[in-house]
């Protein structure tokens, strides 16, 4: 048998195990445990529960890891759903002339936006991408994210968009953290091709989705469907064409307006609905009808200033299973914490700690598939985890260093002191 891992003596542990997705009341349902250890080997859960039953069943290990958790509360390692991790270039001078009174349209009429760091990313080799990637997804692991989400889309033409996914798969080989690859090329219409936006929507469909599932770059596929972006039709014929390639369907909905994202995803059966500040009562019925998830981003409303939140507690109360991450990017989403999307999202959306809780871990875990294995503290999973000195809420205080260690398959990857 492999060496084993413990976490021993957790004043609280909270599991966040049971089925998946977790919707309505079951929101927050997190299964707290007091008094608990857990006990891993190779990486996986053999054993969560009283700390005196885990004493007693797995004798010490002398070649074994051993975390002593006294004082601390457990949880389960972030899952960040929605992320635009994979970028080249700096747009923080956009950020500065935002907050002097600039408009993001305003920024992107003078080839700023999206359209800035699409440039950027062309030009970026390979390496260059992957090394500030890397240096991103350390901060993320830091701050509690054990598996993630990342999406193409900064590059609008064939060879780009693929040189981005080659570099999600090289870091998913060489990064502690675990990271789902999304094809995005729908991501905005590539100024080019503005003029016979049928051209390049063609591309997409003929050329650029059957090559990033060919050779296999690509789990998943979305598209941002928003008025002046993609229409409901286009973003339903994008996602239709990546399912006949084997990439399931996801989609950014309903952000700056009532687009009509949400009916496209229930219509083509997407696994996330994602944004959704302007999600209307039809859109979140019809979510419930067809099992969508709604991955809400409260990180990138904020920097955006955009003047309002996703309705989280309209999703939940309407039967809708709710998952939060980061939309970690180069414009909106300049913090890579999942806390903080917690705190935003108990702030400003209305939700429970335990609610953003289950929706930064086993929902979100649910949002991109991997609910099997990571997402919650329970025997057969992977021992991926975040050891907060004292009570979890301590989570919620922006600025204050409340995360101990990052465990990921049973090894500290994260540790407060040293560092990654």
């Amino acid at each position: 048998m492999s060496a084993q891992a413990v976490i021993r003596n957790a004043r609280l542990v909270f599991t966040c195990a049971g089925g998946a997705p977790k919707c309505g009341p079951a929101q927050a349902d997190a299964r707290p445990i007091t008094n608990a250890s857990i006990v891993a080997s190779g990486g996986t859960i053999l054993f969560v529960g009283p700390a005196e039953e885990a004493a007693r069943l797995y004798p010490p290990d002398p070649a074994g890891t051993l975390i002593d958790a006294s004082g601390c509360t457990v949880v389960p390692g972030f899952v960040d759903p929605h992320t635009h991790v994979v970028f080249g270039g700096d747009r923080r001078e956009e950020l500065r002339r935002r907050l002097a009174g600039a408009t993001y349209a305003e920024i992107a009429a003078e080839g700023g936006g999206i359209l800035s760091t699409v440039r950027a990313t062309r030009e970026a080799t390979e390496d260059e991408l992957a090394a500030a990637t890397n240096a991103r997804l350390d901060q993320m692991l830091g701050c509690g994210t054990t598996t993630c989400e990342a999406k193409s889309g900064y590059g609008l033409e064939p060879d780009t968009e693929l040189k981005m996914l080659r570099v999600i798969r090289r870091l998913n080989g060489g990064h502690p953290m675990d990271i789902v690859p999304t094809f995005m090329g729908a991501h905005e219409i590539p100024i080019e091709h503005r003029a016979n936006r049928r051209f390049y929507i063609d591309q997409l469909v003929r050329q650029m989705i059957p090559a990033a599932a060919r050779d296999g770059l690509a789990e998943w596929c979305d598209v941002f469907c928003e008025s002046g972006v993609y229409t409901p039709d286009e973003s339903e014929e994008i996602l239709e064409a990546g399912k006949r390639h084997g990439l399931k369907p996801r989609i950014h909905a309903d952000e700056l307006a009532e687009s009509g994202g949400s009916l496209v995803a229930a219509r083509v059966g997407a696994r996330s609905a994602d944004h959704l500040l302007h999600v209307a009562p039809r859109g979140i019925h019809a979510m419930k009808g067809a099992g969508v998830v709604a991955t809400l981003l409260p990180i990138a409303a904020f920097y955006l200033k955009l003047g309002r939140f996703a309705p989280a507690r309209e999703l939940i109360e309407g039967g809708v299973p709710v998952a939060l991450a980061t939309d970690l990017n180069p414009g909106g989403g300049f913090s890579p914490s999942m806390p903080f999307a917690m705190a935003l999202a108990c702030f400003g959306m209305r939700m429970t700690f335990e609610e953003a809780l289950v929706a930064s871990t086993i929902n979100a875990a649910y949002a991109i598939d991997r609910h099997d294995r990571v997402g919650s503290l329970e025997a057969g999973k992977q021992l991926d985890a975040v050891v907060i000195d004292g009570d979890a809420v301590d989570l919620l205080k922006m600025g204050v260093p409340a995360i101990r260690a990052v465990v990921k398959r049973g090894v500290v990857c994260w540790h407060r002191e040293a560092g990654c």
